[in-house]
């Protein structure tokens, strides 16, 4: 069967469908109908049909949806009903906090290594993991079944290392290097660009303080 493509748009709320659902389930709810999901997201009921139906819809008119069997499903949807081994280049501070993050190990990532050049920091140990040297990364990620990298490195060295991870059989990266990557097409590449988001934030907190201006302005 031919495998659907789904829009990315979708892709992106997969995952606050999954965390509201959570959150239902530690509520002990047990079944929800759109309407009640839309009035907790703010996405509109019509949208979260629109978006379950992209993968079967798993509700039913006038009972609304299983939240736990939705809940795993979501899971399967994206992946994280399975285990992930990941490692961190760059063990720097951000490096560091995405290690002591333990909330990725319930999603089914599991940070199996972490890779410097620094000196000082190799030997380190974060959460029981050893930061070792990059000479290492090749043969680490061929005998440890590593799928995921993530970049936590300087934009220069990035796309260096990134040649070495496509190489070494990484075929997703999670990239906070300040630059964008070229790789295979089939190798998935996740941008998290910080600055980025907050100049996106920038952006909306200014037009609604120059909305507020022109609104007290036409009030003179």
């Amino acid at each position: 069967m031919e495998r659907k493509e789904i829009s990315k748009a979708v892709i992106s709320r997969l995952p606050r469908y999954y965390r509201y659902l959570g959150e239902l389930i530690e509520e002990g709810v047990e079944r929800i109908s759109s309407n009640e999901l839309s009035a907790r997201m703010k996405v509109t009921a019509s949208q979260i049909r629109q978006d379950l139906n992209n993968f079967g819809g798993f509700g039913q008119q006038g009972y609304g949806y299983n939240v736990k069997y939705l809940y795993s499903e979501i899971a399967k949807i994206l992946g994280i009903d399975r285990q992930h081994n990941v490692i961190i280049i760059g063990a720097g501070n951000l490096g560091q906090a995405i290690a002591n993050y333990t909330n990725f190990e319930r999603r089914g990532f599991v940070i199996r290594g972490m890779f410097d050049i620094n000196p000082k920091l190799i030997g380190l140990v974060i959460r029981g993991i050893e930061i070792r040297s990059v000479d290492d990364l090749e043969t680490f990620i061929r005998e440890n079944e590593i799928q995921i990298a993530a970049l936590t490195i300087p934009k220069t060295k990035a796309p260096e290392i990134a040649d070495r991870l496509v190489n070494a059989g990484i075929r997703a990266i999670w990239n906070f290097a300040h630059t964008d990557l070229v790789v295979p097409e089939d190798v998935v590449v996740e941008n998290v660009h910080l600055s980025e988001s907050l100049m996106r934030l920038s952006y909306r907190v200014s037009s609604m303080y120059d909305q507020q201006e022109e609104q007290r302005n036409s009030l003179k």
